[in-house]
């Protein structure tokens, strides 16, 4: 694997961090090393890196804070999601983070975001932890050594894990946080070993820089071409698919999370590797990431026994186990991570009251109002006080990263698709048979099945006229698909209990409404007929 190791070395005075010992641009072998001459983790059986990212092993979404100035005050969508937060205290903190990385040993990395070079935005990031730096060399795309030589970072990632904020005089909500700034184009991040922080601010300012500034759309998906240059997209909350189902050896990955559509009509990833959760990963059902666990690969909050064989189904540090790699790490990807032609979007979630169908096409109208609404479900232990499923809706797929309004994406996506003609498919990659305890999860081979009948055209000729309309939804769901069984098609079906099927569909359709009210004022007629009818 290519390193970008420089003998090269820069001062980070200018930041007001002064008398650091900076580590610069170190290779992935080296920050591996460091990592456990520290002890600050372990080594897998397989090579990889294994670290424990301390009191947060996810995202804290109540302790995300833009900066409200003459910037973003008009812009951002201010509320639960986006949470202003003053210059003043920003430029406070600020200087306490500096003064606390003064005097110590840090790593810094310059890397960019967005592989269409139109689109790149240079990144300079300084880390107090050398895991830290992998994963930001891991994630970001790695400039070459010539253009390292002439490297103008725009925006600054500050990341120190080991500061914890004083809520009364910071204002923030507890100790930890993670700040966009975006007239001095930062990101400060604090009081969080979690590493997803540092990928997810970049992508949470190219939401706002892309739509306002690029006329482009960005996306929390994941996307990959076939052979005949079509690309698929694949929107997705954590948990339903969206790294596995793109990870196709018959298709090249553009990437796995984070993407752009511009005025083009050209798909670009945002990253430079993959960020995918392992729980219960298998090299049966998941061969591609499975594979790509190994040196330069960082595992996050696994259990491993004393020979470093790691149990995928330990969950007893968190369910939000997680892996993350450059991208070269997979075989079949594409290069650069660039693609065009959008011809299927597929809408994944995981229904865990089991009574979506497997999969559906959407019109226009219906594809905006269930991208606003970005529907999966929480199932029984994913957190605590979870004890039965419960609908989760977070707009666009991505709402804790988007500081637009929902409607602004929604709407560049609806024409998007009505420009390029794409078809867009809903995909319950959850429970069929019954709810979750009592129904089994969709078999990965079927939806894998479904999506390839989507995409080469069989679902359509299958089908022809003969789609039926779901009472309860309003979605267009196919009788018949090759290489999927009928039955498991109809999730009605599967129940073999009508009266439960339909209070639960009512049940779960009444939850979209409710959540869609937040939105009924900024949606057209099209849009709010995209709802169930029911």
């Amino acid at each position: 694997m290519a390193q970008n190791q420089t003998t090269k070395t820069i001062s980070i005075n200018q930041y007001g961090i002064n008398n650091a010992k900076v580590h610069y641009q170190l290779s992935s072998e080296a920050l591996h090393k460091e990592t456990l001459d520290k002890g600050q983790g372990k080594e897998a059986d397989n090579g990889a890196l294994a670290v424990n990212t301390g009191e947060f092993t996810g995202r804290s979404p109540m302790d995300r804070f833009i900066v409200k100035d003459e910037v973003t005050k008009d812009k951002v969508w201010w509320g639960d999601i986006n949470i202003p937060f003053q210059a003043d205290k920003f430029d406070a903190l600020y200087n306490k983070v500096t003064a606390y990385l003064s005097d110590k040993e840090l790593y810094v990395r310059d890397s960019y975001a967005c592989a269409d070079t139109d689109y790149k935005l240079n990144i300079r990031v300084v880390n107090e932890y050398p895991w830290s730096n992998m994963f930001a060399y891991n994630m970001f795309l790695r400039p070459t050594e010539q253009e390292l030589n002439s490297f103008d970072p725009e925006w600054l990632i500050i990341n120190a894990p080991g500061f914890m904020a004083d809520a009364a005089i910071d204002g923030t909500r507890q100790h930890n946080f993670a700040i966009l700034n975006f007239t001095r184009k930062i990101a400060l991040i604090g009081g969080t070993g979690y590493t997803g922080e540092i990928k997810k601010g970049i992508f949470s300012a190219l939401n706002f820089i892309l739509p306002v500034e690029k006329n482009t759309l960005p996306m929390h998906c994941s996307a990959n071409v076939g052979e005949n240059g079509e690309t698929a997209i694949f929107f997705g909350l954590s948990g339903t698919g969206k790294t596995t189902l793109s990870a196709d050896p018959d298709r090249k990955l553009i990437g796995d999370d984070e993407h752009g559509w511009t005025a083009e009509n050209t798909i670009f990833n945002f990253e430079g590797g993959c960020y995918a959760k392992v729980i219960n990963l298998s090299a049966a059902n998941e061969p591609d990431i499975y594979g790509a666990i190994k040196p330069g690969a960082i595992l996050e909050n696994v259990v491993m026994d004393e020979n470093g064989v790691v149990d995928f189904a330990n969950t007893s540090i968190t369910q939000n186990t997680r892996v993350s790699y450059p991208i070269d790490h997979i075989d079949n990807i594409k290069v650069p991570s660039v693609g065009k032609n959008p011809k299927n979007i597929f809408f994944l979630t995981a229904d865990a009251f089991g009574v979506l169908p497997p999969i559906t096409k959407l019109t226009p109208g219906q594809a905006a109002y269930h991208f606003i609404s970005g529907y999966t479900a929480k199932v029984a232990g994913t957190e605590a006080g979870v004890t039965e499923p419960m609908p989760s809706f977070s707009a666009c797929f991505g709402a804790p990263f988007m500081p637009l309004h929902p409607t602004k994406y929604a709407e560049m996506l609806s024409k998007k698709m009505k420009d390029s003609g794409v078809n867009v498919w809903l995909v319950n990659t959850g429970w069929t048979g019954g709810p979750y305890g009592v129904g089994t999860r969709m078999k990965l081979k079927y939806t894998r099945a479904m999506i390839t009948a989507a995409m080469d055209g069989s679902l359509d000729a299958a089908n022809k006229e003969n789609y039926h309309i779901h009472s309860v939804f309003g979605l267009a769901q196919p009788r018949t698909c090759p290489n999927v069984p009928t039955a498991v098609l109809s999730p009605r079906g599967t129940w073999n209990n009508d009266e439960g099927y339909y209070k639960t569909a009512h049940k779960l359709a009444a939850s979209f409404k409710a959540n869609f009210k937040q939105f009924e004022e900024f949606a057209n007629d099209e849009i709010l007929a995209g709802g169930p009818p029911a």
